[in-house]
Parts: structure tokens; C-alpha cells; sequence
């Protein structure tokens, strides 16, 4: 059975089992108008269950009058009866029934399918979970990472033919989406099959439960840290941890059918090419316009290599990037959320193409991560390309793989990993805040303008506020010993812990306070001053913080850099372009 029948019973679309309660103005599951009907929601297949659990009692079914005249819907799923005028139906009739987020596209569909418990247990057998021992999921309260993988997997029907045939499914189209702590914005980024990179060990759960250790292999194709020698999504995300220094929360895994399902599902994926396209590979065939595109066609428009740009992967990923942002835009359009029938079978093929870990593994944890976004508007959301450059170990003639662009993808990645956005509309939107704290920076600055006080007449306590076990003691045996403040005194550990190193003093000890902080190489950030004059054998107060490594040591962390790497490439998900 293919994906389009799979879950189907009697040739019964689940979506048009769904009518308007005239009572709530709510879409909701008509149960008992057949023996079909029930069964393509019912008892929801036990295959997740542990064989010895006990079955947990269902809820009765919601009472929901019997259709009026308009109400219930012919053959074909539509409503008839009442004429649609325009704007009409009311405030009752468009409230929101349909929770529809921004995301990516798995995240733009699971969060509406709640309407009934059966239906609901239905979507969730649809899901694979897949363990990767790896079984924690995003922090409400911190920036959320979700690794997209598109993996070259042949399996299901039409896919036979797509490149290599004996593929065990390779990590081909990896996406790393960042959500922002403050959930109003998203950076997108793709990370080429092609790089060259070191793959970790990597422990995998076998069939049978066992966990083996799949060694490390330095040097090799990104795309190789799925599928070859056994390894699980597990292990990618593991790679992309050790590229990028970002911490990954969950995975989700689609293969050909889910571009395949979802834009037909959806009624098709707009998108504009520059030229006549006639590609044999992937068989795209387009005048060159808008077209709108579902099924064979928008897997051959994402798979193609020759038609755009350069003829490299890297040009293919721009087209994916710009063909996600299309169906996102599609799926938050009215006409996807005024209907029903297209909803739902946006959910069916969500779900029955999605493979996940066990930290996103049923419904209810989609949805909740659905939550996290639903307030997100897509001119906040960026595409980009992990910056790479040609493989210098590779012949002129024969450029088959990359390597990271350091000068680039370093600042790049520390934007990401300081949660800093990369859309314009967020910079203009921060560009008041960072004004002020300029002005409180330049203020802080005048601190360290000005006389210094001799080592000999510098009093400090010292206090270990977060650093290593010890930092007090030896900070204050390096400021006597090297640097001549005799009157220092190490008070231990703490009340409270600290992030970065603070100096506490008064006013008429500013002198002593920019002796101290030249010696510790303070910055101004790091200086607190207070409003009273303290007494002549009063000591300032120094805080080590977690940011303390050794005395002598610069602290505070840079700032994460406010600009994006110059040239960088990227693609804004609210913007329509033409593939080139």
C-alpha cells in the first residue's frame, strides 16, 4: 500500500469526515454515518504499545447534533446548503479552529490535528519514533534546535528509479532550525551533504535493543553520518554538534514522499524560474514563469541539479530553501486555513512521513513544540548556507566536495549560538535597544578614565563566585606575590553565584577600583559602583564569576558580533524569488 492509501479505509478520505457543529461553529469528527467511517478512526493499531500494558479506556465520543439541511458534507467533502457570502459566517464561524504555526513545514502542520481523541490516535500510529538514546527534548525557557533531515532513501512507491538504487537512505538535505529564546524569530541552516568533516563515535540502538558503538571516521562526506556503517539520526545530530558547537534538542527525518504528499496535499507549491528548465535526471520540465507545482514535479523541482545556478549542490540547496519557503507561505495562506479538507490531509501526510526521536514522539509533543511557535511570522524566519569553499585537496578538474569557510562560518555560528537573529526586521527592531546599550557601554567606559592608585594602597576582598574550586586563594597569592597588593584577603566562597566577574567599590575608591581592574583585565561591564563614600580601611569587593579561568586572564565573554558574515547567502522565508 503507498503513502496516498496507507491509514484509508474503504476509499474514505479522513478529512471529509469532519463537518461544522452549527452549535460551536467548530469542525468536528462525525462519527457513526457508517461502519467505513468508524473504521478509518478507529482502535488505532497497538504497535507502540509494550505488548503487556493494558489498553486505557477511551473517552466517550463528543456528541455532535445530526447534520441539518447545509450542514453535513456530500460526496466530494463539501459543505452545501447555505451560500458563502463574502466575509461572511460570522466572528462563531471563524474562530480558531485550525492552530496553523510557522516553522519548518513538519512544524506548520502537526499543530491543529487535535479535534477528536480517535482521530488523534490515528495521527499519532502515523509517526515513527526512532531511539537515538538520546531522549530529552527543548527547553521552554531557552533557544530551541531541531535537526531537519531529508535522507536519499528510495523506499515507496514511484521512488524506484531516483538516483542510487542501493542507497541505505544518507543524510542528503540536513537542515538546522534555531529558534530564537524569545520565539520571534528563526535562522535556517543548511548544512552541504558534500562537506568534509569528522564524524564521532557513535553509540546505536540495534533492532534487537542492544546498543553498538559505531567508531568515528575523520575526513569524510557529512552525508555519511546516516545510513553508512548503521548509524542512526542519532549520529548526525552528534556531527552537527561537534561542527557547529550547537547543542541539538530533536530530530525529524522525512524521505521523496513527503515533498511528494505534502504538496499535493497542500494543493500545490507556487514557484517562479528565470529560463526554460529541461532537466533528464530529475525530469523537470518548465517554461520559464510561475508555476504551481505537486507530486513528481515538486520532487523533481527540489532534486534537480542542472537546471539552476552552477550545477552543484550548492545551488540545489538555494532551490529547496526557496521551495520550503513557498509551501510555508502556502500552508499559512487563507486558503489552506479556511479548509478543512486540505488541512487535514495536510496532517495525514505530515505525519505519515515523519520520523522522529523519542523526545518529539507522539502528537501531544508536536503540538506542544507547534505552541512554541504559533507566533512566529515568516518575515522573521532566514535560510542560509553553512559558508564553504572548495576542497583544496581535490584536483581543478575534479571539485567534488567542500570544506568550512572558516573566516565566515565562524562568525556565523556565533551568532546562532548567542541566539542573534539574521532577518533585517529583527535588527531594525533591536537597533533602539543596542543604541542605549552603547550609551550605558560609553558610560561605563568614563569609569576607566582617570588616575590610579598605587598596588601598595589597593584593598580588596576576594570571593570565588563561580570560578575553578581555588580561585580566590590563588588570585590573591598572584596580587601579592606579582602584583604588589598586599592589602588583598581571600574570603572563600560566595553567598550567590556569579556568570561573569563583578568589582564592587564606592565612589572615592574609583582610583583603586581602575588600578584593579587594569591588573585583572576588568572591563568597564564588569565594575559596579555605589552611591556612598566608604571609610579608609574599607576593601572593595571582588566577585569571581563562572567567567574567571586564571588570574591575569582577560574576562567577559565577547559580545556575539551584530552583523552577518558580508555575502553571506540567504533566503527570507516571507520573500517569493525566482530560481535562477
Amino acid at each position: 500500500m503507498d503513502a496516498q492509501s496507507r491509514g484509508r479505509a474503504d476509499e474514505i478520505d479522513p478529512a471529509d469526515q469532519w463537518v461544522l457543529n452549527p452549535r460551536t461553529g467548530n469542525y468536528e469528527l462525525r462519527l457513526g454515518h457508517s461502519a467505513a467511517q468508524q473504521r478509518s478512526v478507529a482502535a488505532p493499531r497497538r504497535s507502540r504499545r509494550s505488548p503487556s500494558a493494558p489498553a486505557a479506556p477511551r473517552p466517550a465520543a463528543p456528541a455532535v447534533p445530526k447534520p441539518r439541511r447545509g450542514d453535513g458534507p456530500p460526496p466530494g467533502g463539501r459543505r452545501g446548503g447555505r451560500s458563502r457570502k463574502a466575509g461572511g459566517g460570522g466572528p462563531q464561524r471563524r474562530r480558531k479552529t485550525l492552530l496553523v504555526t510557522a516553522g519548518t513545514l513538519a512544524f506548520l502542520l502537526v499543530g491543529g490535528a487535535l479535534g477528536s481523541y480517535f482521530y488523534y490516535e490515528h495521527l499519532n500510529d502515523n509517526l515513527k519514533v526512532i531511539d537515538t538514546g538520546q531522549s530529552g527534548s527543548f527547553k521552554k525557557d531557552q533557544p530551541i534546535n531541531i535537526l531537519v533531515i531529508g535522507t536519499d532513501k528510495r523506499s515507496g512507491k514511484g521512488n524506484e528509479g531516483y538516483g542510487d538504487a542501493e542507497s541505505v537512505g544518507h543524510a542528503d538535505t540536513t537542515i538546522l532550525f534555531h529558534v530564537s529564546k524569545d520565539r520571534t524569530n528563526a535562522t535556517a541552516l543548511s548544512i552541504p551533504r558534500d562537506l568534509i568533516t569528522d564524524i564521532p563515535a557513535c553509540p546505536t540502538k540495534q533492532p534487537g535493543g542492544a546498543v553498538k558503538e559505531i567508531p568515528g571516521t575523520k575526513a569524510t562526506r557529512f552525508n555519511n553520518s546516516l545510513g553508512q556503517e548503521g548509524r542512526d539520526p542519532g549520529c548526525t545530530m552528534r556531527t552537527v554538534k561537534a561542527l557547529t558547537g550547537i547543542e541539538v534538542d530533536n530530530f525529524m527525518m522525512v524521505d521523496f514522499n513527503a515533498v511528494k504528499n505534502l504538496s499535493t496535499a497542500v494543493g500545490g507549491v507556487p514557484v517562479c524560474v528565470e529560463k526554460d528548465v529541461v532537466d533528464r535526471d530529475s525530469k523537470l520540465n518548465l517554461k520559464a514563469g510561475e508555476h504551481r507545482l505537486q507530486g513528481e514535479q515538486a520532487l523533481a523541482f527540489v532534486r534537480t541539479r542542472h537546471a539552476f545556478g552552477n550545477e552543484s549542490d550548492l545551488d540545489r540547496i538555494k532551490t529547496q530553501q526557496q521551495f520550503l519557503s513557498s509551501m510555508m507561505r502556502e500552508m499559512k495562506s487563507k486558503e489552506t486555513l479556511t479548509s478543512p479538507k486540505k488541512f487535514f490531509s495536510l496532517a495525514e501526510a505530515a505525519t505519515k512521513s515523519l520520523t522522529v526521536d523519542q523526545g518529539l514522539g507522539s502528537i501531544a509533543k508536536l503540538t506542544d513544540l507547534a505552541g512554541e511557535l504559533k507566533d512566529m511570522n515568516l518575515k522573521n524566519i532566514t535560510f542560509t548556507t553553512l559558508p564553504v569553499l572548495d576542497n583544496p585537496n581535490e584536483p581543478s578538474s575534479r571539485k567534488a566536495t567542500v570544506v568550512m569557510n572558516s573566516s565566515q562560518a565562524d562568525p556565523l555560528l556565533e551568532m546562532i549560538r548567542g541566539d542573534v537573529s539574521l532577518t533585517e526586521v529583527e535588527k531594525k527592531e533591536n537597533a533602539a535597544k543596542e543604541a542605549a546599550e552603547a550609551d550605558a557601554k560609553n558610560k561605563q567606559d568614563a569609569l576607566l578614565q582617570g588616575n590610579r592608585a598605587p598596588a601598595g594602597d589597593v584593598r580588596v576582598d576576594v570571593y570565588n563566585g563561580g570560578g575553578p574550586p581555588g580561585s580566590a586563594s590563588t588570585t590573591l597569592t598572584w596580587l601579592q606575590n606579582s602584583k604588589g597588593v598586599l592589602k588583598a584577603s581571600n574570603h572563600g566562597n560566595a553567598s550567590a553565584r556569579l556568570a561573569a566577574t563583578q568589582l564592587e567599590y564606592a565612589p572615592n575608591q574609583a582610583d583603586q577600583a581602575r588600578a584593579l581592574a587594569d591588573m585583572m583585565g576588568l572591563s568597564a561591564a564588569a565594575l559596579k559602583v555605589g552611591t556612598v563614600d566608604a571609610g579608609p580601611r574599607t576593601p572593595m569587593k571582588l566577585t569571581l564569576g563562572s567567567d574567571f579561568k586564571e588570574p591575569g586572564a582577560p574576562l567577559g565573554a565577547p559580545e556575539a558580533p551584530r552583523q552577518a558574515p558580508e555575502g553571506l547567502q540567504r533566503v527570507e522565508a516571507d520573500k517569493a524569488v525566482c530560481a535562477k
